[in-house]
């Protein structure tokens, strides 16, 4: 029976002889070949392949001590080793390391072996040449060539494990054997010099390898001459590695001092810094939840990258410094961000809101819409609110001293907001009458930027809170898929309708309609995802109530370039149920660069003198705000999601306006919609909240009061 010992296999790449088991090669990792299997006979002493001691060269040719298999013409044979082929190895110029005849690499450092010349030549002009003396050797074999180029190949891919000496490929991070960490160049020279000094030519570092290949295939007049001797040898290997060294020295030394940079740096890093990093990468990579977790932080929006915090970030085609978050969203386009951020920057007062006043009394707020959400019976089954609240500002705001109140708007209205839609472009409060005389005017209320604007404005026009828990969202979401029909052949005629006016003349297939609408209904069931004009109609049917959308025209950039329409300004109104059903009290919301705002009007008392002379048939106690229904040119705003049948011309639409609103005109001839509120039927928990909310002002009075009492007690003394 053969032993272990006798079925040893030898590799193609290095020749060495491996144990039957393995399925590489332990010197250089190759594949184990699946060509000829080289055997020996159980006699021999000597498991390897060299020449022993009970080893006849007589017997090499015809002889049974070598079987190879019939199908290994797909390589070259191994033959045993001679004598003249021991003796006739070629010394490294680099390594001194003696190498088989045939390799035409270096299997040490793979130094490229410097080309024979023909015995014609003398040895001075071999010498002049400067190429590396070598032993004859017989021609190179271009199988062997090919195993060369391949363990060429093979070895500069692979990293050494420092902790277990294994061979792993480049992509691991970990060694596959004992988990230790892939090392870097830097760590790899000084586990070198700490284990053995001498060995920092054996690193696999591809610095070294290039000025290792530079020596050896350079220009011939580069080159060095071969070793004469042993001891000559030695000394001229002992000055490579010491440059070598001092070269991988100076490296280190480079490297030491970056390491140490940015050890310092990440040492001094607090927690914030590490959230505007992120927030910073984050609008790079179009990631809004950094950014959200920076701000929920406290952070600086209008911080600005230092030179240190580009040089940890290690991107300077995407960093600068001196570069806030606002800088970064307008070089990679953000245009959602920028929306959010532009909005942040000017919020330097802490906002509080009547929701913030009380949690108490907004958890049950909440739990009161949950519970007046109802699903309505028949082919129509979409959910509706039973309750009918306006959110208004309170009259008694006017009561507190002027500095009171300056303080309350600044924490309860956005200014960015209310500037943009009154002065910028004139969208709200354009109207002096309806402003002035009417008492009408609007207040864009500060909303959260986390991605529900659209959700918390409406919730804020109606009953004062955000819709934190997502119940409007979900209840958007379940009317969309209980009512896809309805809505879907709305939202496919409106589209049809508006490429067509716009000129653009193109056509979908069904498939492509498909498409875009189940978007649409994706949209609804995520949380934080921008919502659109059908999202809007929807949220009409819910309130059972229209809803008129004040919002900028354009689309516009950083520097004010117009990039397109925003199509949300207009009339939404519940078409899909009947008139009856539904209330004529429409809410207001404000859009602004992707952002909508809920636009309240302020209580009032005493309605004898408006109307433009229409009888409103008012109590006292309720406030009756007029939404203009045109714009600041006087042209009628647009309503949403016609059917061909209700379109028309702008009579046909007003005439609509009138059947769904309780419209007036006013004394200068402006078409306007009458909101109506009312203390006694507005809802008790919201009526309770706006209560304690202004009960924290009503305590500030005081001291505003006693230090205007004492700034005239001082004028009077001077």
């Amino acid at each position: 029976m053969m032993t272990e010992q006798g079925v040893k296999w030898a590799c193609d790449y290095c020749t060495f002889e491996n144990w039957p088991s393995a399925v590489k090669c332990t010197m250089c990792r190759a594949q184990k070949p699946s060509g000829p299997i080289i055997t020996e006979e159980p006699y021999k002493s000597s498991p390897t392949l060299e020449p022993g001691p009970e080893w006849d060269p007589s017997r090499t040719e015809g002889s049974s001590s070598l079987l190879i298999c019939p199908d290994s013409s797909a390589r070259p044979r191994v033959r045993p080793v001679t004598t003249a082929e021991t003796s006739s190895k070629w010394s490294c110029q680099i390594c001194t390391y003696l190498n088989w005849p045939r390799a035409i690499r270096c299997t040490q450092c793979l130094c490229q072996r410097q080309r024979t010349h023909r015995s014609t030549e003398s040895p001075q002009t071999s010498g002049s040449n400067g190429g590396c003396r070598l032993a004859p050797s017989s021609p190179v074999d271009p199988c062997e060539e090919y195993n060369d180029r391949n363990r060429l190949n093979t070895h500069t891919q692979h990293w050494t494990c420092s902790a277990c000496t294994y061979q792993n490929w480049p992509k691991t991070k970990k060694c596959v054997v004992c988990d230790h960490p892939k090392p870097n160049n830097l760590e790899a020279i000084e586990l070198a010099e700490s284990e053995n000094p001498s060995s920092i030519t054996s690193i696999v570092n591809e610095q070294d390898r290039a000025r290792w290949r530079g020596g050896c295939s350079g220009d011939q007049g580069q080159r060095r001459s071969p070793p004469t001797s042993k001891r000559e040898s030695d000394v001229k290997m002992d000055f490579q590695r010491i440059e070598l060294a001092a070269g991988a020295m100076s490296s280190r030394e480079d490297q030491e001092v970056d390491f140490k940079k940015m050890k310092q740096i990440k040492n001094r890093m607090r927690k914030t810094d590490w959230l505007f990093l992120n927030a910073c990468a984050g609008v790079v990579e179009g990631d809004l939840t950094a950014v959200e977790a920076y701000k929920s932080s406290g952070g600086d929006i209008a911080r600005q990258l230092n030179a240190d915090e580009v040089r940890l970030l290690n991107r300077p085609s995407a960093f600068d410094d001196s570069f806030t978050l606002v800088h970064l969203a307008i070089r990679f386009q953000r245009q959602d961000m920028l929306a959010i951020l532009l909005t942040e920057v000017s919020q330097q007062a802490a906002k509080c809101i009547p929701a913030m006043a009380c949690p108490e009394l907004t958890e049950q707020i909440r739990r009161e819409i949950a519970a007046s959400l109802h699903q309505r019976k028949g082919d129509f089954a979409c959910y509706f609110l039973t309750d009918l609240v306006t959110f208004t500002l309170p009259a008694d705001i006017e009561d507190l001293p002027p500095a009171v109140q300056e303080k309350l708007f600044d924490e309860i209205l956005d200014r960015d907001v209310q500037k943009e839609l009154e002065e910028e472009s004139p969208v709200i409060n354009w109207s002096l009458e309806l402003g002035t005389r009417l008492d009408s005017r609007l207040y864009a209320l500060w909303n959260r930027t986390a991605g529900d604007c659209l959700l918390d404005s409406v919730l804020q026009a109606t009953w004062g809170i955000y819709d934190k828990d997502s119940v409007l969202r979900k209840t958007l979401h379940d009317s969309l898929h209980d009512c896809s029909h309805w809505f879907y052949s709305r939202w496919k005629e409106w589209e049809s309708w508006y490429s067509q006016s716009f000129g653009l003349h193109f056509s979908l297939r069904e498939e492509q309609w498909q498409e875009d609408w189940a978007f649409i209904l994706s949209l609804a069931s995520q949380p934080g995802a921008s919502l659109e004009q059908t999202h809007i109609f929807v949220l009409a049917h819910i309130l059972r109530r229209p809803i008129i959308v004040y919002g900028v025209k354009y689309y516009k950039s950083f520097r004010g370039e117009t990039l397109g329409y925003t199509r949300f300004q207009g009339v939404y109104l519940p078409l899909l149920w009947e008139q009856s059903f539904c209330w004529k009290s429409p809410i207001a919301l404000g859009y602004t660069r992707g952002h909508f705002s809920a636009l309240v009007a302020m209580e009032n008392d005493g309605y004898d003198n408006r109307g433009a002379g229409a009888n409103l048939n008012t109590d006292d106690d309720v406030t009756v705000t007029f939404l203009p229904l045109v714009d600041s040119e006087r042209k009628l705003l647009h309503i949403h999601f016609l059917s061909a049948q209700e379109m028309g011309n702008e009579e046909q639409q007003e005439r609509l306006l009138r059947e769904w609103l309780d419209c007036c005109v006013t004394e200068g001839g402006v078409l306007a919609a009458m909101q109506k509120s009312s203390r006694r039927r507005n809802h008790p928990l919201v009526t309770q909240m706006v209560e304690k909310w202004l009960d924290g002002y009503r305590q500030i009075r005081p001291c505003a009061s006693l230090s205007d009492g004492e700034e005239d007690e001082e004028e009077e003394d001077e």
